[in-house]
């Protein structure tokens, strides 16, 4: 009878211990974080607990000046109310259709030199400044907008953070993209692209050649919105960056000695889209090789 009585307990104690694992003991769903692939073994602890919204953060009524609305343009998440949530939404930004971008309407951006499989982040450092990775605190909401669910997850930084993936690849935001709607980081360095809604790159990855005409290998065959002048060769800092449509004056004249943009544009070498002129398309890692360093004053956009 004792034997009998005691053979009970043990299994109704193990049917409860079953059911805690599957539940994290608070009901909710282990996976809930998902994975993509093998990308599985780069999935944090603790992403478990993050919970995954259909719609925008102002669809789900996220608290003002929390999660993307609670970032400064360019500038890495750091306090905790900026961890609180993530928004994924399938947008398009500039010459980028479709492109991810996050709550507060800023470009998302993948990384060629990390890894989607298993995820992993290989910008660390003075890295992550320039591109801040897009972080969530363990527990926080990713509010998913035209995304597949399945293509979304977190893997765990070398600092400890939560990055967020699409596809797999670590997705950021870029420093210099400093209004919503900006995609100054597309292209950059041939391995910056803005991250489309399934992780691949936006824009076809096009990277453009060194300059059109004589100089050029065909180019990206679409007009640029945007381009980054860099006061060194090879996209070397201090740099400048310039957005928009029509002419647009350089704030530092005459310094650039290379460029980056995901199209074609016209460069002058006097203020207000006058003088000696030439038309670019994509990435230019030298200016003197079309005789234009250290010589443009404006740029033709759009």
């Amino acid at each position: 009878m004792f034997n009998k009585h005691f053979g009970m307990i043990a299994a109704t104690a193990a049917a409860g211990v079953l059911f805690l694992t599957g539940c994290n003991g608070d009901g909710t769903d282990a996976g809930a974080a998902g994975t993509h692939g093998s990308a599985a073994a780069g999935q944090a602890a603790g992403a478990q607990d993050l919970n995954f919204l259909s719609g925008t953060a102002r669809h789900n009524k996220a608290r003002p000046r929390t999660g993307d609305w609670a970032n400064g343009p360019g500038r890495p998440a750091t306090r905790p109310a900026a961890k609180k949530w993530v928004q994924l939404s399938a947008a398009r930004a500039g010459n980028l259709n479709p492109v991810v971008v996050n709550g507060a309407g800023f470009t998302l951006y993948r990384f060629d030199k990390d890894s989607a499989n298993p995820s992993k982040s290989n910008c660390n450092g003075d890295c992550a400044t320039t591109w801040p990775p897009v972080v969530v605190a363990p527990g926080g909401k990713i509010f998913i907008d035209g995304v597949d669910r399945s293509d979304v997850g977190v893997v765990k930084r070398d600092d400890g953070n939560l990055q967020v993936t699409i596809g797999g690849w670590p997705v950021y935001r870029f420093s210099k993209d400093l209004k919503p709607g900006d995609t100054n980081g597309q292209g950059v360095g041939g391995t910056w692209f803005g991250v489309t809604p399934d992780g691949h790159k936006a824009g076809g990855g096009q990277n453009g050649g060194q300059a059109g005409g004589e100089n050029g290998n065909g180019g990206t065959g679409q007009a640029a919105t945007s381009v980054t002048l860099s006061d060194e060769t090879n996209f070397g800092d201090p740099s400048e960056g310039l957005a928009g449509s029509g002419c647009q004056n350089v704030a530092r004249d005459d310094s650039a000695s290379s460029l980056q943009a995901s199209g074609s544009l016209k460069i002058w070498s006097e203020k207000d889209c006058k003088g000696t002129s030439k038309v670019v398309s994509g990435d230019v890692a030298d200016l003197s090789t079309i005789g234009f360093d250290n010589a443009i004053s404006s740029v033709f956009l759009g």
